[in-house]
């Protein structure tokens, strides 16, 4: 990791990078990261403040002479996405991240590597604690539980920001500028299921559907990338019959905002039928190959020995794969306004069986809070056909873009002035904070930018260098010239 640290201009964040990845802090798990930030801000002399919620807010004084120049906020989430493929021995709760520098990418081992958003985190404490550049006054604001739910965000005080203006630094494409998102909102299905013991003389199997990319619910929800939970419920609904299949278990995905790369099923059948199940596994198998083509070539269908000491109940087997059929994945309609942009999406994203009840879980986004509300009533009548309950939570509303602003005309002058090419200008199909942020202070302008980055959400997750040095210096860039 010693080559990340020899440009000079990025040495301070790389730094505060490699000590932020070896802190847990995973969503809802990030209270000792939030910690070590109030810590570095104390260190760098800074005011540090902390909600009842968990977020930090740094506040620096202006350089000599910028005193009346507007203030600055720079925001970024602490939380990361822990994901991991099946195999891995990455305890996400006390092990530090592993990482892989790879040419200028960087990546972690086996797990998700926590760019985002720790780069962003990690840049806001560069700016405080550089002397060489001039700015006005500054606030760097870390929010906690992003991910799963914008919990720091849904709860920050209306009035404890002072900021003018706001960089937010969650934004995954070097070149391009951010000023809109969609909003978002979960639904959470249950069934109360009943179990009982497998038919006699019946042996257990485990099914396992993997080597999907998987990938970020917004971002990439439009590439057609498959979903391990529905390729998982589409073959166990043709051979369940046929087979005569007592289902065990079904488990899929691990986080509602990542499309799932893998699931499993566990279930019962006569082991006479074993070796024409695994013939049948393998002509669906290059079916779905095929289907998924190159957008997702990696699809794996396996089967193993398992064990198993009970099965839910026929019509049980039958209404959960029925719901996991039936609902909505993927991208429901695009953008009429803005070319390429998907206006409205659903992932499933979560499939568990607990001990007498199954839960699905979904995460609808759109630009449109009345088409979202209106794609999850569709998804709560699917699930009361199915004789499951469904909960709506996390409702949040998106950001309206606002392309004429002062500040969005700002970054477009510095961007130029700094590389010699106009920055792209666009609203993206994910979750931001600042469409909360802008609920509660509405006169505040904002932008999002960021380094590249891919793959994020997935064990794939990697990002340049090179362009991480090229955000470094469009950050500071702005913070100079406001």
């Amino acid at each position: 990791m010693d080559s990340l640290l020899q440009n000079p201009d990025t040495r301070a964040l790389w730094t505060y990078f490699l000590e932020l990845s070896r802190i847990p802090r995973g969503s809802k798990a990030e209270a000792a990261a939030a910690d070590w930030v109030a810590e570095q801000g104390k260190a760098l002399g800074c005011q540090v403040e902390r909600d009842a919620i968990g977020n930090v807010l740094l506040r620096k004084q202006a350089s000599l002479g910028r005193e009346n120049r507007p203030t600055v906020a720079l925001q970024a989430h602490v939380d990361m996405v822990c994901e991991k493929n099946e195999g891995t021995s990455h305890d996400f709760l006390k092990d530090p991240l592993q990482l892989v520098l790879e040419g200028d990418l960087l990546r972690a081992s086996g797990t998700t590597l926590g760019a985002d958003n720790g780069i962003g985190v990690c840049a806001g404490l560069a700016l405080l604690a550089s002397k060489a550049i001039a700015h006005g006054p500054l606030e760097v604001l870390i929010t906690i539980d992003e991910e799963t739910g914008l919990t720091g965000a849904s709860n920050l005080a209306p009035a404890w920001l002072q900021a003018k203006y706001l960089l937010n630094l969650d934004s995954e494409e070097e070149g391009c500028l951010t000023i809109g998102c969609a909003g978002g909102l979960d639904t959470r299905a249950t069934r109360r299921v009943i179990f009982a013991a497998p038919s006699e003389g019946k042996k257990a199997y485990r099914l396992k559907v993997s080597g999907l990319k998987g990938g970020h619910s917004g971002t990439e929800i439009h590439t057609g990338r498959g979903n391990a939970i529905r390729l998982l419920a589409q073959v166990l609904n043709s051979m369940r019959p046929r087979y005569g299949l007592e289902l065990a278990s079904v488990m899929g995905g691990n986080k509602r905002n990542a499309i799932p790369r893998e699931a499993f099923a566990v279930f019962c059948m006569d082991p006479a039928q074993e070796n024409a199940f695994r013939d049948e596994l393998c002509r669906q198998e290059a079916h779905w190959q095929s289907a998924l083509g190159a957008i997702d070539p990696g699809l794996t269908m396996s089967l193993e020995i398992s064990s198993a000491t009970r099965v839910l109940s026929a019509q049980d087997a039958i209404n959960l794969l029925g719901l996991l059929l039936g609902l909505p994945h993927g991208v429901e309609a695009m953008s009429p306004d803005i070319p390429g942009l998907t206006q409205t999406s659903t992932n499933l994203g979560v499939v568990q069986t607990g001990d007498d009840t199954v839960e699905v879980i979904l995460l609808t986004r759109s630009s449109i809070d009345a088409s979202k509300v209106a794609l999850a009533e569709r998804i709560s009548a699917v699930c009361a056909l199915a004789g499951f309950q469904s909960v709506i939570d996390s409702f949040y509303s998106g950001w309206k873009p606002e392309p004429a602003a002062t500040l969005v005309k700002l970054v477009g002058q510095v961007h130029e002035g700094l590389f010699g090419k106009p920055m792209g200008v666009s609203a993206i199909h994910a979750g931001l904070e600042c469409g909360l942020i802008g609920e509660k202070y509405p006169d505040l302008e904002m932008v999002s930018f960021g380094p590249n980055m891919w793959e994020v959400h997935t064990p794939n997750e990697h990002v340049s260098v090179a362009s991480v040095a090229n955000f470094w210096k469009l950050l500071v860039g702005i913070v100079e010239a406001v």
